[in-house]
């Protein structure tokens, strides 16, 4: 579970203090399902690397099953990231000279995984993902909605307990965008993970159980009954 206390981020640009986040309070219970809307600027993505450990808040507590990862040394922070969170982010991020199985094995490196059992979970992993006859396949040679699959596959494949997306659908058409929130959906619902999800559209926003509207680094939650 994530409780998020006080949570406040300070940014200098110029002469300008800019306020991400503003005294954000937030718990987000594990296998939770959030969307996060809000207008550019307002701080949904900061939001996200604060929950993913990318970038520490200037003031308060962003605690992950009772640890505060503010207070982290870098090195347990990078250990968190790769075993505990998955990130799926809107350019995809694959090295485009990887094919897809390997990309996906990128995420088990760090974790000292056997180079076999890499490639066996990495296969799965895309299996699950609708892509078992692509692990040969280089990222050129694969559309967009194909490579966003492979970066899901990369995030699930080392089985963290969060998958954090910052607008994974942003590149991609209407209808590979539902394909993509298809799967997405069925892997949160069959891996029980706690998936926070940051949105411009409204389609997807409308569907979710619980959303989370930031405006000026202020966050408001509303909980959809029967969603």
């Amino acid at each position: 579970m994530y409780e998020l206390r006080g949570v406040t981020k300070r940014y200098t640009r110029g002469k300008e203090t800019v306020h991400a986040l503003d005294g954000v309070d937030l718990t987000i219970p594990d296998g939770d399902r959030l969307v996060i809307q809000g207008p550019t600027g307002g701080g949904k993505s900061t939001l996200l690397q604060m929950l993913g450990a990318l970038d520490r808040p200037t003031s308060g507590e962003v605690v992950l099953d009772g640890t505060d990862l503010a207070g982290l040394p870098e090195a347990k922070l990078t250990r968190v990231r790769s075993e505990n969170i998955g990130f799926v982010f809107q350019s995809f991020n694959l090295i485009p000279t990887l094919t897809a199985q390997e990309n996906v094995e990128t995420a088990l490196v760090p974790l000292g995984v056997k180079p076999g059992e890499r490639r066996e979970r990495a296969a799965e992993a895309l299996r699950s993902v609708g892509l078992g006859e692509r692990l040969g396949h280089l990222p050129g040679e694969l559309s967009g909605g194909q490579q966003q699959r492979v970066a899901i596959a990369r995030a699930l494949v080392k089985q963290p307990k969060v998958l954090l997306a910052d607008e994974p659908t942003g590149n991609l058409d209407e209808s590979t965008r539902d394909e993509i929130m298809d799967v997405l959906e069925r892997l949160w619902n069959e891996h029980g993970l706690t998936f926070v999800m940051v949105t411009h559209d409204s389609a997807i926003a409308r569907k979710a159980p619980r959303l989370a509207t930031i405006r000026k680094g202020r966050i408001t939650v509303t909980e959809k009954t029967g969603a």
